[in-house]
């Protein structure tokens, strides 16, 4: 009883504590990430008057074989336009160890995508997510990008400075 007790007044607290994530969203991928596998997510419906700031969220194991990533990421506005970004993010350390916190196999990225977004179209945004990862030397893209367990996209409240 004590143990249900205690994880009771544990998961309040952390309800309980401030937060200025206004969506977050993963996807789970099925043991690896296909070249032509794109993520999609529905943004809900933001204050147009306050400023956010974009993260998208990826989870790797020790079966990842890379060092950084390329992000292929769209952003597509309810009145057709659409921003296409090619990022790259380093995963690991020079001596190999991942940059993503977390205990054991798993590592959660949470990596800068945009600050200080303000969305003013009133409708549905969609976010995009492709991988565009290459072996060194070759010209055709990894075909299944195997260690990626989930792909994500978090939008945070941007605090005043």
């Amino acid at each position: 009883m004590n143990k249900l007790l205690a994880l009771f007044l544990t998961a309040l607290f952390l309800v309980s504590c401030e937060s200025n994530t206004v969506f977050s969203e993963n996807r789970a991928m099925d043991g690896h990430w296909g070249a032509d596998e794109v993520v999609e997510f529905k943004l809900p419906q933001l204050d147009s008057l306050k400023k956010y700031n974009l993260f998208l969220n990826i989870r790797n194991t020790n079966e990842y074989k890379f060092n950084n990533i390329f992000l292929i990421v769209s952003m597509n506005f309810p009145h057709g336009k659409t921003v296409t970004d090619t990022l790259e993010y380093r995963m690991a350390y020079p001596d190999g160890s991942w940059m993503g916190q977390g205990i054991g196999d798993i590592k959660e990225n949470k990596l800068w995508y945009k600050e200080n977004v303000q969305f003013f179209e009133e409708g549905t945004y969609t976010l995009d997510i492709a991988h565009a990862m290459r072996n060194n030397g070759e010209v055709e893209g990894v075909t299944k990008l195997e260690g990626i367990t989930d792909v994500g996209f978090s939008i945070e409240e941007a605090t005043k400075q």
